[in-house]
C-alpha cells in the first residue's frame, strides 16, 4: 500500500550447487515458522554459505524461494558481519542476527502485520520470554539455538557410525521431558489432576485414559483459546486442603510444559531429521527416547503444524520404538565436565572471603589498581544536543548523574585511542548511554550499538534519530552473533560473564578494548569459559575458592560498612585481575582502574587493553588535544 514501510529483509543460508538445496537447520527452522505463521511482512532472501560447510539435509523450497541464492557481498553490511540468520531494515541500519532473536522477531512482525494472526504471539509463552535470555544464561535458549542443532547436523553427517551414540544434548531433552512442570496457573492444575487420581470427576475435564489427561486438556484448551477448562472452579474442600508440596507433579506436552511455544517450532525440524536417520539406520535407539517420541506425535496434532512442515519438505511420521535391546548411558547434562573443572552448577558455598584472600596473599597475587590517567576530564555535556544526556534514557536525575559520571570514565579512555575511520563496538549497550556519545564526540568513526534486548535497542535508535546521528548502527543479537571486524570494543556494566565475552571477542578481533564490569556473582562456568581464566590463578585457586571472590565482589553497595566494601573491591579487583592475566596470555596488556569518582558506582572497575605496550597515562597525554578539541 501507499505509505507503507519497505518490508524488512530476511535473510536465510542456502546451499544450491546441487540438485536440491542443502539448508543448515536454523534455515530449516526458520521456514518452518515462516510456513507456519502462513503470512510473512518479510522480504526472504537466500544467501549463498560459504565454501567448505557442509549440511547434510537435503530439502524442497517453497515456490516463492525457488530463485537462486545471493552471493554474500550483496547483503548489506551488518548482516555480512553477523551470523545468519539475519534480518535488515530497509535502511541497512538495523540488524537482527542469531536463530532465537530472528524467530521471535518474525512472530512479533507476523502479529503486528495482520490482525487475525494475533493468537501466534502465544508462540512466545508467558510474559513474552521463551527464547528471550541469550544461550549463556538461558539453558532452553543454549539447548535450541546451539546444542540441538550443532548435535543433529553432526551426527546426519555421519548417521551409520553415530546411531548407536545417542548425541548428549539429545538425551539432555529427554531428561527434561521427565522434569515436572511449572506454569503459571500452576496450583489449580494440579489440584485438578490430584482430583482426578482420587477418581473424582475434574471440574471440566475430559476423561484421562492417557498419561497426560489433565495435561492434554490444559494444553489443547490453549491452542483452541479457551482456557474455562483449566480454571474453573475451586474443587471439593478436602482438595483444597492438600499442601502444595504434596500435589502430584504436571507431566510435559510440549517441550517446555503444557503450551506449544517457540520453543517447540525450533525443535521440531532438528527432532524431526534425528528420528527419520536413526529409523533408517538403528531404531532399537527410539526405545531409549519414549519422551520424546512422545512430544514428537503431540506435535503434530497442533493445528496447522502438519501443513506447514509438509510446505518446507518434511513428511512428519509416527514412529514406533521397539523393545530396548541394549543400554545406552543416561542422559548427561552437556558441559557438566569439561577440562576437569567443576560444572555451571557448582555447591552452596559457606563461609567468607578471608581464608581465599590470605591464601593467594602467599602465593604473591594482590588486587592492584594502575592510576587514572585522566580524573578530572568530563564530557562536555551542556554544549551536547539534549538526547545525548542519558537522562533521555528514562531514569531519575540522580541515577542519570552518576550515569554521566561513568560516561566520564569511558568515553575519555575510548576517544583517546579511537582514530577516524575506525569502528567502535559498543557491546551490551542497552539504551545507549556509551554508544550515541561516542558516535556525536567521534563523527568519523563508524559506531555499532550490540544489544538482545529489543526493547532498550528501540530506545536507542529513537535517541540517535533525535540528533540526526549518520555513524550509527544497530545489531540486535547476542554479542558473539557479531562476527565483522572492528578496531575498539566497550561496554559498560556487562553482566557476570558478558564481560568475559566481550573481552573474548575483542581479542578475536585483535581489537582495544575498554569493559567495566558488573554483577561477579553471576559468573559461572559456561561452555566457552571456565573459572579461574588465568593459568596462575587456576594453579591457585578451586573453582569454588574463585566463586567465593565473585560473591564477595558484590558485597560494595554503599549502605555495606567501610570495611566490609573494601573486602568487596580487593574481591572485585582479584576477578579482573584474572581477566587481565588471561589476556595478558594472548598477547594483551591490560591494566585495571577504579572509576572517577569512586562513588558513581559500586561497580566501579575498569579493564583497559592498551596498544603496543604504551600505558594509560602516555596515551592519554598523547590524545589531550583530540580529547579537547572542542
Amino acid at each position: 500500500k501507499r505509505g507503507d514501510p519497505q518490508p524488512e529483509s530476511l535473510y536465510l543460508e542456502v546451499r544450491t550447487d546441487r540438485e536440491e538445496p542443502a539448508l543448515p537447520l536454523h534455515s530449516s527452522i526458520a521456514l518452518f515458522l515462516l510456513s507456519y505463521c502462513q503470512s510473512s511482512p518479510f522480504d526472504v532472501l537466500l544467501l549463498s554459505a560459504q565454501s567448505g560447510q557442509r549440511w547434510p539435509w537435503r530439502g524442497s523450497l517453497p515456490e516463492t524461494l525457488a530463485g537462486p541464492a545471493a552471493r554474500p557481498a550483496e547483503a548489506p553490511g551488518l548482516v555480512r558481519a553477523c551470523r545468519m540468520p539475519a534480518v535488515a531494515d530497509a535502511d541497512g541500519r538495523c540488524c537482527r542476527a542469531g536463530l532465537a532473536v530472528v524467530l521471535r522477531h518474525v512472530v512479533q512482525r507476523t502479529c503486528d502485520k495482520k490482525a487475525a494472526c494475533v493468537g501466534l504471539a502465544s508462540l512466545l509463552g508467558f510474559k513474552k520470554t521463551c527464547l528471550k535470555a541469550c544461550a549463556e544464561v538461558s539453558k532452553w535458549t543454549r539447548l535450541c539455538e546451539l546444542e540441538i542443532p550443532s548435535a543433529v547436523e553432526q551426527h546426519l553427517l555421519d548417521p551409520k557410525d553415530e546411531a548407536l551414540q545417542i548425541p548428549p544434548a539429545v538425551l539432555l531433552l529427554e531428561k527434561r521431558l521427565r522434569e515436572p512442570v511449572r506454569v503459571h496457573n500452576d496450583d489449580k492444575l494440579r489440584r485438578q489432576k490430584l482430583q482426578q487420581q482420587k477418581g473424582r470427576p475434574a471440574p471440566a475435564a475430559q476423561p484421562s485414559g492417557e498419561s497426560c489427561g489433565l495435561e492434554l486438556t490444559a494444553a489443547m484448551a490453549r491452542l483452541s483459546a479457551d482456557e474455562s477448562l483449566t480454571v474453573s472452579t475451586r474443587g471439593s474442600s478436602d482438595i483444597r486442603k492438600v499442601k502444595t508440596d504434596e500435589l502430584p507433579e504436571l507431566e510435559h506436552v510440549f517441550a517446555e510444559g503444557l503450551y506449544f511455544t517457540l520453543t517447540d517450532v525450533v525443535l521440531l525440524p532438528c527432532v524431526h531429521q534425528y528420528l527419520v536417520s536413526v529409523q533408517k539406520h538403528s531404531p532399537d535407539v527410539l526405545s531409549h527416547l519414549p519422551l520424546l517420541l512422545r512430544w514428537y506425535c503431540r506435535v503434530q496434532e497442533v493445528p496447522g503444524v502438519i501443513t506447514a512442515a509438509k510446505d518446507c519438505g518434511m513428511s512428519l511420521f509416527s514412529p514406533q520404538a521397539p523393545k530396548p535391546s541394549c543400554t545406552l548411558p543416561g542422559p548427561v547434562e552437556p558441559g557438566e565436565v569439561e577440562k576437569g573443572r567443576v560444572g555451571p552448577n557448582p555447591e552452596t558455598f559457606v563461609g567468607g572471603p578471608r581464608p581465599t584472600l590470605t591464601k593467594l596473599k602467599e602465593s604473591g597475587i594482590e588486587a592492584s589498581f594502575s592510576p587514572h590517567p585522566c580524573p578530572a576530564w568530563n564530557v562536555p555535556w551542556d554544549s551536547l544536543p539534549v538526547a545525548v544526556n542519558p537522562i533521555e534514557g528514562r531514569m531519575s536525575d540522580v541515577r542519570a548523574t552518576r550515569k554521566r559520571q561513568q560516561l566520564n570514565n569511558l568515553v575519555a579512555m575510548v576517544t583517546a585511542m579511537a582514530r577516524p575511520g575506525q569502528t567502535v563496538v559498543d557491546f551490551c549497550s542497552g539504551g545507549g548511554h556509551v554508544g550515541i556519545v561516542l558516535a556525536h564526540m567521534l563523527p568519523e568513526c563508524q559506531v555499532i550499538l550490540i544489544e538482545n534486548k529489543e526493547e532498550s535497542l528501540v530506545r536507542a535508535k529513537e535517541r540517535s534519530a533525535k540528533i540526526g546521528l549518520n555513524n550509527i548502527s544497530f545489531i540486535q543479537a547476542n554479542l558473539d552473533y557479531y562476527t565483522g571486524p572492528f578496531h575498539f570494543g566497550v561496554a559498560l556494566h556487562a553482566c557476570g560473564v558478558a564481560t568475559d565475552m566481550v573481552v573474548d571477542r575483542c581479542i578475536q578481533a585483535r581489537a582495544a578494548f575498554v569493559v567495566s564490569p558488573c554483577c561477579y556473582g553471576f559468573i559461572q562456568n559456561t561452555l566457552k569459559f571456565n573459572f579461574p581464566r588465568s593459568q596462575k590463578f587456576f594453579e591457585t585457586l578451586s573453582f569454588k575458592e574463585h566463586m567465593i571472590l565473585c560473591r564477595f565482589a558484590d558485597q560494595t553497595a554503599v549502605q555495606l560498612p567501610p570495611e566490609r566494601r573494601l573486602i568487596g573491591k580487593s574481591c572485585m579487583g582479584l576477578v579482573d585481575l584474572d581477566r587481565c592475566w588471561a589476556a595478558e596470555a594472548l598477547g594483551y596488556s591490560v591494566n585495571v582502574i577504579t572509576m572517577e569518582p569512586e562513588s558513581c558506582s559500586p561497580k566501579n572497575n575498569i579493564l583497559v587493553q592498551v596498544c603496543g605496550g604504551v600505558s594509560v597515562s602516555a596515551l592519554y597525554l598523547e590524545s589531550f588535544v583530540f580529547l579537547n578539541k572542542d
